[in-house]
């Protein structure tokens, strides 16, 4: 990994917007499965898929789900329950109610929370099957009362046929029964518009490569997005205390993710940036994805010397992580000054992977610097909220001429005489029917 000054390292990354013809591409595969439905979801899942499928195998059946039991070791059902009842207790604790408030007048203002009725879950599986992403969209989603959770998923993982057995497993045991074989924007856009086979939802969530992303932009405002996710990335802050060996390991924990990830390590001290480079270089050697992570540090990653840990500071919140690890004499004490991440993670122990996969917070954050405006998902992406009025006679008799004063200042006569029709009927007795 490459060693530079602050001054010398370039703070923003670009958001990939697609070049234009991947921008045409989904354009056209969108535009087809809405017109076609069912038909175009099968001629581009045979396309890009190799997958030659009928309309009535599309849905993966309840026997499938339960064969996958048969494919996976024991210790890794263990493991997804086990993380499973983290990932829940966690997500619990952010669920809110509706409320309202009576005033001493009788008017009745509050906030009316309902789940949405039926979200889409995006699972990847183009070059890894990520099972703990079952888990991260479909659990807060039914902690928030969601009552139809469907997934989609590639009809082959990692260019082997079948869907892999560990995505099922996962979905199985998150209580998902309603999953489709059917991947990039074509799914997308079946989510979106439905097909004979696919009823549509009311929104999208989950991470996937270029062509997913760029279907979720185009049909956002048809349905919701969680939002439009680029490639992982970690910050690491740093000083002399930190063991070189595990911040390299953690460097490339995201590096191994894809080509285009970006690690990098923030740190005042000069000694800490050399031995963390040598330490990446040796990592790198025995990592069996070593030519994804080569790619990944050589072209996205860094090691950033900076004058003070207040300029490293100053230059995580300025790079905006998704995954930010602090590993100094006292953690805690920075957390304060960090105003842009999506996820913090504090010592030496509290390894990026630890959130991924088992502390329970929700590993789908966001990228490209868009923690300087945006949260991870959790329970308030699968919710929608209504606002309630109720305004007393008493509470329209003192405000009315005040509502009045607004809604002519905006040259909206009609809005102001909604209010002041009934202001004159209640002078003029009460009377309804103009009698």
């Amino acid at each position: 990994m490459k060693v530079k000054s602050s001054k010398e390292f370039k703070l923003q990354r670009e958001v990939d917007y697609g070049t234009p013809e991947q921008n045409k591409a989904v354009q056209q595969i969108v535009a087809d499965v809405k017109q076609e439905g069912d038909a175009a979801l099968l001629r581009y899942t045979e396309r890009f898929d190799g997958a030659v499928l009928e309309p009535g195998q599309l849905r993966v059946t309840p026997e499938e789900l339960q064969a996958a039991y048969s494919r996976v070791e024991e210790s890794f059902v263990t493991a997804i329950r086990a993380a499973a009842a983290n990932i829940r207790a966690f997500h619990a604790r952010q669920k809110r109610n509706s409320w309202m408030d009576l005033q001493p007048d009788g008017t009745v203002l509050g906030q009316i929370i309902r789940p949405l009725k039926r979200v889409g879950v995006y699972v990847p599986g183009g070059k890894a099957a990520y099972p703990s992403s079952v888990l991260m969209n479909v659990i807060p989603a039914q902690i928030a009362g969601v009552p139809e959770i469907v997934m989609v998923t590639p009809p082959s993982t990692g260019g082997t046929a079948g869907i892999d057995p560990y995505i099922l497993v996962a979905a199985a045991e998150a209580g998902v029964n309603e999953i489709y074989r059917v991947g990039g924007a074509q799914a997308i856009a079946a989510l979106a518009f439905g097909t004979p086979s696919i009823t549509p939802v009311d929104k999208i969530c989950g991470p996937g490569n270029i062509y997913v992303a760029l279907a979720k932009r185009e049909v956002y405002g048809v349905v919701d997005i969680d939002s439009i996710a680029g490639p992982s990335e970690i910050v690491v802050l740093a000083d002399d205390t930190a063991e070189p060996a595990y911040i390299a390991a953690d460097l490339l924990s995201q590096a191994e993710h894809d080509e285009m990830a970006s690690a990098i390590l923030v740190t005042p001290s000069q000694r800490l940036a050399e031995a963390v480079a040598a330490e990446v270089e040796r990592q790198l050697l025995e990592l069996p994805r070593q030519a994804i992570a080569r790619a990944s540090v050589e072209n996205y990653g860094a090691i950033i010397v900076v004058e003070s840990m207040e300029e490293g500071i100053s230059v995580v919140n300025q790079l905006a992580p998704e995954h930010l690890e602090i590993v100094t004499v006292d953690p805690m004490g920075l957390t304060g000054s960090i105003e842009n991440a999506g996820a913090i993670f504090l010592g030496p122990y509290s390894s990026e992977p630890v959130g991924d996969y088992f502390a329970g917070p929700n590993h789908i954050i966001p990228t490209n610097g868009t923690a300087r405006f945006s949260s991870p998902v959790d329970v308030d992406d699968f919710i929608k909220k209504s606002s309630l009025i109720y305004y007393s006679k008493e509470a329209l008799l003192r405000d009315g001429a005040t509502i009045i004063e607004l809604a002519r200042r905006e040259g909206l006569e009609g809005h102001a005489r909604a209010i002041e029709i009934r202001l004159q009927n209640e002078a003029e007795g009460g009377n309804t029917h103009g009698e």
